[in-house]
């Protein structure tokens, strides 16, 4: 049955007829929305007395009624309701919709899912939540050095810098120096890692520094604050958010350092980012 029907001059004595008013309060709605679906092109009454005006409904019209009111909770609008009605492709163009909505749904996951990180209880909260974005594609100077313990990091960055600039390195603005944790996991002792800084360009490499482009990723970002040693609390925050949001981990950890003891006096004023490339299955 279609949803608009031309209006009918004779009663059809085998349909029963209700009046505009007791069709309405049959279907839950009111004698406003009758008249406007009427004059949207939606749902024209079964007959139209020509003498006094009033609009009848038949039983069959109800199936119209429920129709347009499934689909509006739905979240179509009347204009796509009388689409539907013409000669679109009622299956692809419902098809097209849900996909849509699907598209919403991912949208409003990841915002809420921001909102979650941003206020994760006071236990483990830090003073700023964790992002998802871009990290652009990049060339870097690269050190690479199995070291004993995190704090060798003190001495390869100045050793990689040194070096950098007897090759001839131009750093890149805005700077972008990291380290790059090629093992999965986290290690006490003999941890691998690539120092890496962003350059303007590949020059020749030497026995200690050599050249590494690094791909565009999506990751989990946080922000620390203060001194390296209370990176683990940070790192919870940041796994305990990627495991219950539903991402999995799809590259190398990288610990990006903007402030430090190279440029602040004070630990507590030290700024990093700990970055995690990730990936989530669509909805």
């Amino acid at each position: 049955m279609r949803m608009y029907e031309k209006h009918e001059c004779k009663v059809k004595s085998e349909s029963q007829l209700y009046k505009i008013g007791m069709f309405a309060a049959m279907n839950h709605i009111t004698v406003k929305t009758l008249r406007f679906y009427e004059e949207q092109g939606l749902l024209a009454p079964a007959y139209v007395d020509n003498e006094n005006g009033y609009r009848y409904y038949t039983m069959n019209q109800m199936v119209v009624i429920h129709k347009i009111t499934a689909l509006k909770q739905a979240g179509f609008t009347l204009e796509e309701i009388k689409h539907l009605n013409g000669t679109v492709d009622e299956k692809n163009f419902l098809a097209k919709k849900k996909a849509a909505l699907m598209a919403q749904i991912a949208e409003l996951t990841r915002q809420i899912a921001v909102i979650d990180g941003y206020s994760a209880d006071t236990e483990n909260t830090l003073d700023t939540p964790v992002l998802l974005k871009k990290i652009p594609a990049v060339l870097t100077a690269v050190m690479k050095r199995r070291i004993h313990s995190y704090d060798e990091l003190f001495t390869v960055m100045p050793e990689m810098g040194a070096e950098m600039e007897r090759i001839g390195c131009e750093c890149a603005l805005p700077e972008y120096c990291f380290t790059n944790y090629p093992e999965a996991g986290y290690q006490e002792e003999d941890i691998l890692i690539e120092a890496c800084e962003a350059v303007t360009e590949q020059r020749e490499g030497s026995a200690k520094v050599y050249f590494k482009e690094f791909p565009e990723v999506e990751a989990a970002c946080i922000y620390h604050k203060g001194s390296y040693d209370n990176f683990p609390k940070t790192y919870a925050v940041l796994l305990r958010y990627i495991e219950e949001n539903g991402y999995t981990i799809s590259g190398c950890i990288r610990e990006s350092y903007i402030d430090g003891a190279w440029n602040k006096d004070s630990e507590a004023e030290w700024l990093s980012e700990i970055q995690i490339p990730v990936t989530r299955e669509p909805l």
